[in-house]
């Protein structure tokens, strides 16, 4: 279910026991896949497709997001994610993020200033070579050609060249959504932690790390930038030290992002009830996820806050001092593709119920 999905049944389930009360919705999202759509949705934008480079080379039909107050919104998994590749296929030394910077090429080619980037759900381990490359830098060899495409490629970058960026990029504006802080490099660095997920035998992490590592001491010396330690940089594999080597982007985690870009607060404010949720509610939850955002909005708000979650994991029970209450939707045992077809009549059953609790107790009264 999309964020706005998951609204509209909350609705549908408290309005049947609160049929005239307000009800406000607000799409929420954290910086992953899904975050183009919660802000497109919370801010009434719209959606373009873009045909771009996808991370194996061929081309991809990837969406760009364009917001009324001149935003545009770039999610790198519609055109460099880990969904476009099949199993079989998945090398991310190979891989690469052009299709992202062709994204942001398409932006600029519609005049946009500023820029909301969520790189959650990568395929890639490039440190955003590929994408410098779509917006004219040139990654060069020691012969001055240049690199093919993928992160094993950067062992052997001799030179940067930034003469033919786009001069569009000096006054663009680029909020990144990261919600990881990993470094580039290293045993909790990008190739070590995601490179696996990504098709990544060990042997291979060790090849990516080295190659990384090297990326970060050319960009020192040729574009004065010490990127290989900033937390956040080895997000995406490496798209977040790339944003901060190639353009004068900041990151930021991803659910403050779309909590000040879809006016959240403005939203509780004078509101009963807050309700948010995402698909299981664990232990790190608490670490910069979508319903800890909300749920941090709401109490500063002294407005009391419920999480309906698809599932509970480990931790879920140490949450008590940021949710008023857990409730999880699934009513029996069943097939997980049951489950997940289920999920609108599930959220709106729950909520339904929620709600006559809450009229039991006096609420709204």
């Amino acid at each position: 279910m999309t964020a706005a999905e998951v609204c509209a049944a909350m609705e549908a389930g408290f309005r049947a026991a609160f049929p005239a009360a307000r009800f406000v919705r607000v799409p929420m999202a954290d910086g992953g896949e899904g975050t183009l759509r919660s802000l497109v949705d919370a801010r009434a934008g719209r959606i373009e497709r873009v045909t771009v480079t996808g991370p194996l080379g061929r081309p991809v039909e990837a969406e760009l997001g364009l917001l009324p107050d001149g935003v545009a919104v770039v999610e790198m998994a519609s055109a460099s994610g880990l969904g476009l590749v099949p199993p079989f296929e998945r090398d991310p030394r190979v891989t690469t993020t052009r299709g992202t910077g062709e994204l942001v090429l398409a932006a600029l080619e519609r005049g946009v200033r500023s820029l909301i980037l969520a790189i959650g759900g990568s395929a890639t381990n490039d440190a955003g070579a590929g994408f410098a490359q779509a917006l004219g830098f040139k990654l060069l060899d020691a012969e001055g050609r240049e690199l093919p495409s993928g992160g094993a490629a950067l062992a052997r970058l001799h030179r940067i060249d930034a003469s033919g960026a786009d001069p569009r990029l000096a006054g663009l504006a680029i909020n990144v959504a990261c919600d990881v802080d990993n470094p580039l490099c290293g045993p909790a660095g990008a190739s070590a932690v995601y490179g696996p997920q990504k098709g990544a035998s060990p042997g291979v992490v060790a090849e990516l790390d080295a190659a990384l590592a090297h990326f970060a001491i050319v960009v020192r010396r040729d574009l004065g930038r010490d990127v290989a330690g900033v937390p956040g940089s080895g997000a995406a594999g490496g798209l977040g030290a790339g944003l901060l080597a190639f353009t004068d982007a900041e990151l930021r985690r991803g659910v403050q992002i779309v909590i000040d870009e879809a006016r959240l607060v403005d939203a509780v404010a004078g509101a009963d009830l807050v309700v948010t949720g995402e698909g299981r509610v664990d232990g790190q939850t608490r670490r910069g996820k979508t319903p800890f955002g909300v749920a941090q909005i709401a109490r500063a708000a002294g407005v009391p806050v419920i999480a309906v979650a698809g599932c509970l994991g480990d931790g879920a029970d140490t949450l008590a001092d940021v949710f008023g209450a857990v409730i999880p939707i699934v009513d029996r045992l069943a097939p997980l593709d049951e489950v997940l077809a289920a999920g609108p009549v599930n959220v709106e059953r729950t909520c339904r119920e929620v709600g006559r609790l809450l009229r039991l107790g006096g609420f709204g009264r």
